[in-house]
């Protein structure tokens, strides 16, 4: 792994003192960044010179934009040809790819550059137009660019500058093998920038064989939250979970729960709005319809609770969460920090507060211990007064 290079720019440093194209300034102002964020300030000297670049930031640290700008500001002006981008990036799941999306469209739009998402569980009619139309950008999937690829209908032998994102989690699900396929595809020539919550021996893999002469910007250390977190751990007995559950989701704000499995977040959210507090799910047994509506409903506020697995997770990227509630612990300290992460998002407060009984008291310290977190453990029943203060 390359050694950390510090940043070197200050903590005033603007966006056109870094050498961002001003055509992008009014775009980055709209997106609400009208100033780098640290791991911005980090990077874009570096990726804005065209090299290679292993960036590490918290979820929440302002990556999408960090690896936005230089993808645009080096395809700005060149030739759309069809069946053939010049720009990719690659995510784990179709959530996150949605919400990259419209994060990059704005500013491609800005450098009059045209976008495309690529994923599964749609039909391929749509993708391929537009493949065929011509695009500049592709932001997809592994498994279903993989496809379009063995169709013929995606060339990837133009690409100028390939995107890593959430490459932990890629390897986790274990989309290294498709990733490093369409990585040989790309010529060995183009930039490739790798963002992610943890760099760890997965991620190895991928830049020992596709970085050339890297450089590892690491603006926070690996396991710490967010500083504007919260943690908090609340001991339930069996009996009084549920209600003790519903006083969390009861609040004023915009709130996350996560549950491990598919059945469990269904079950809650119906529970949840059947109690009267309107509640959404999102796992992987939704259709691509049904999670677009619950994220948009989530987002507008007229859910107010959003109830999610761990892998649906990835791609909630929704700013003004400010309670996470674990209501089962996750199994690995990975997956705490990256729940987590979905509050206190891009510098705002949050809480996290997670849901423990008496049995999983020694795996939930050991996890903690690991994630590196200090919280204090409260033993709590319905009505008790820390769930009133911390929950709203």
């Amino acid at each position: 792994m390359p050694a950390v290079e510090p940043a070197l720019t200050g903590p005033s440093t603007g966006f056109a003192e870094l050498g961002v194209p001003t055509t992008l300034l009014p775009a980055l102002t709209a997106l609400g960044a009208p100033s780098p964020f640290p791991i911005q300030a980090a990077t874009l000297p570096a990726t804005l010179a065209g090299r290679d670049v292993l960036g590490r930031g918290k979820t929440g640290s302002g990556k999408t934009i960090a690896f936005a700008i230089p993808l645009v500001a080096r395809l700005t002006g060149g030739r759309r040809v069809p069946n053939r981008p010049r720009g990719l990036i690659l995510l784990p799941t179709r959530e996150l790819a949605l919400q990259v999306a419209r994060t990059v469209e704005p500013l491609a739009k800005a450098a009059g550059l045209r976008t495309m998402v690529v994923f599964g569980g749609v039909g391929y009619g749509n993708q391929t137009a537009a493949l065929r139309s011509g695009v500049d950008i592709v932001i997809a999937c592994p498994g279903r660019l993989e496809d379009l690829v063995n169709q013929r209908a995606c060339d990837l032998s133009g690409i100028e500058v390939t995107v890593l994102d959430e490459a932990d989690h890629m390897a986790d699900l274990g989309f290294l093998p498709v990733v490093r396929r369409l990585l040989r595809a790309t010529p060995k020539v183009g930039q490739r920038l790798l963002f992610s919550a943890t760099l760890d021996n997965g991620i190895s893999v991928l830049v020992k064989e596709f970085l050339s002469d890297p450089i590892l910007h690491a603006v926070d250390d690996e396991t710490s939250p967010v500083e504007a977190m919260e943690h908090h751990i609340f001991a339930v007995d069996a009996g009084n979970r549920a209600q003790v559950i519903r006083e969390l989701a009861q609040g004023g704000g915009r709130r996350l729960l996560f549950t491990r499995t598919k059945h469990s977040a269904k079950k809650w959210a119906a529970q949840l709005t059947k109690n009267g507090i309107p509640a959404v799910d999102l796992h992987g047994n939704l259709s691509q319809n049904a999670r677009e509506r619950n994220l948009a409903a989530f987002s507008a506020g007229s859910a107010k609770v959003l109830v999610a697995t761990d892998i649906a997770a990835r791609g909630i990227h929704v700013d003004g969460i400010e309670l996470v509630v674990h209501l089962d612990p996750p199994t690995e300290h990975k997956a705490y920090l990256h729940r987590s992460g979905r509050t206190a998002r891009a510098g705002a407060g949050g809480t996290v507060i997670t849901v423990m009984l008496p049995e999983q008291r020694d795996d939930l310290r050991k996890l903690m211990k690991q994630a590196g977190i200090s919280a204090a453990t409260v033993a709590v029943a319905p009505g008790h007064p820390a769930i009133a203060r911390l929950a709203g």
